[in-house]
């Protein structure tokens, strides 16, 4: 059994040092926000904090692979890869919302060992490594292990999601929401933030139709080590499926016969 303590810790160091980036630039008067090619905002933030984790990886474990959201790289099913989205909720952050976070997760052979997710605005951030549980911390105030809910009927449970514009696109928008109208609560916490409410047992279902590998490989180890199930829309267990669908496990199969039935 591999021991990931050193590489938690490393990610978490990564994490102090992205929140000295990223508080010191949101909210600020001159930040850069440019368009990429799929139109979508990055700021100059999210290339510092990308820049700094890539010096710091090259120096400190310089044979893992790397992927990033904005300065690319190929995920690979071998061997260790970091993978690090430097803020998801970039939307959030060039319009002054405070839901927005750095992801790190460590992948070994394309499964999620090591995940932090640091969201400085919030003064929260959660963690999680193989065989080491979920954790998170709020401001100064001493860590706490989380774990799922034990929610087990859809009409007591509460679901998050971003947005409905990916279940349209996608041709399931009437599923979603035949879902959304079976569950007891439904909010739209969006990105990172539903499936961490998920992981500390806040909420029991997270779902998205359109989703990167940045955006989810930390929050698989994290919604894994708390006790709940992570794959896509299909069924596929961990991060690599396009699409996210979390749950404390005992709603699982009943959420996806709900938004894809072939499954």
């Amino acid at each position: 059994m591999t021991d990931y303590s050193a590489d938690l810790h490393l990610a978490l160091r990564l994490a102090d040092e992205a929140d000295v980036i990223t508080r010191g630039r949101f909210l600020a008067m001159d930040l850069t926000v440019d368009s990429k090619p799929d139109l979508t905002p990055v700021s100059d933030a999210d290339l510092a904090v990308e820049t700094m984790i890539r010096a710091q990886l090259g120096s400190e474990r310089p044979d893992d692979a790397l992927l990033g959201e904005e300065f690319g790289g190929t995920a690979t099913f071998s061997g260790r890869q970091w993978i690090v989205d430097p803020i998801d909720g970039t939307k959030n952050f060039v319009r002054g919302v405070p839901v927005w976070a750095t992801l790190i997760a460590l992948l070994e052979d394309g499964v999620p060992t090591v995940g932090v997710v640091s969201a400085p605005a919030l003064h929260r951030r959660w963690w999680a490594a193989d065989q080491l549980g979920s954790w998170t911390s709020v401001g100064d105030e001493t860590a706490r292990r989380i774990h799922v809910s034990k929610v087990d009927s859809l009409s007591a449970s509460s679901l998050s999601f971003s947005s409905l514009s990916g279940w349209a696109d996608l041709g399931t928008r009437d599923r979603f929401i035949g879902l959304t109208d079976d569950v007891w609560r439904v909010r739209a916490y969006g990105d990172f933030f539903s499936y961490c409410l998920l992981a500390e047992g806040a909420l029991d279902i997270a779902a998205e139709p359109e989703v990167s590998l940045w955006d989810l490989a930390a929050l698989d180890v994290l919604v894994r080590e708390a006790g709940g199930t992570f794959t896509s829309l299909d069924g596929r267990v961990g991060p690599h499926g396009g699409s996210a669908v979390a749950t404390n496990g005992l709603l699982h199969q009943d959420v996806l016969g709900r938004l894809s039935p072939a499954v």
